[in-house]
């Protein structure tokens, strides 16, 4: 899939003119991009239409104008959208109660190297996460958000085009499973067989 390049970010100005328009657009396009595996795991999965909306609600948020940083943002977020064969997943672990929230994030360090998907039978594939993840470990508590990658072979491709596929988290103190519902994985073969 093709990275964002600076061309195609419109300016402060020119994004409010079509903010209302592009949130409509991407409230849309998410609602078969999420998948929730109960009781607080949201995952998103990325795509360039995803992507973009992030960096010109960051540019947007952050007031920038600067050409340095607005092409900071543009390198960071284009690592989130996915490769030929690879989905992108932002993990996001959705606790309400604040109180609630830090007691539970200490005994869900790690949880990011326990995402798998299940296609049918016969592959069983373990998400990837980037190296921001791994201070997890360090602070003793996860993050509230997590990146993701899931590379798959031309035969899994193929197989995920026909078989069912579950998404399963298999972390010592989070254990849950759910079905890819269908409208999300038509969105996602796309994303696996865009250059």
């Amino acid at each position: 899939m093709k990275k964002i390049t600076r061309d195609e970010i419109l300016n402060i100005y020119e994004y409010e003119k079509v903010r209302p328009q592009k949130v409509e657009e991407i409230i849309k396009l998410k609602k078969n991009r999420r998948v929730f595996i109960e009781p607080w795991i949201h995952l998103v999965f990325e795509n360039r239409e995803t992507v973009w909306f992030q960096i010109q609600e960051m540019i947007r948020s952050e007031r920038m104008v600067k050409e340095e940083e607005i092409q900071q943002e543009i390198d960071v977020y284009n690592e989130l959208i996915p490769d030929k064969n690879e989905l992108s997943i932002t993990m996001f672990i959705e606790i309400p109660d604040a109180s609630e929230r830090k007691r539970i994030l200490p005994q869900l360090v790690g949880i990011h190297d326990h995402l798998y998907l299940h296609i049918g039978n016969k592959h069983t594939l373990r998400a990837v996460a980037d190296e921001r993840s791994k201070e997890d470990y360090e602070y003793g508590k996860a993050a509230v958000v997590h990146f993701l990658k899931v590379k798959f072979t031309e035969e899994q491709v193929e197989d995920f085009k026909k078989e069912q596929t579950k998404i399963e988290i298999n972390h010592p103190n989070y254990k849950a499973m759910t079905l890819l519902p269908e409208e999300v994985k038509q969105e996602l073969i796309k994303d696996l067989t865009s250059e």
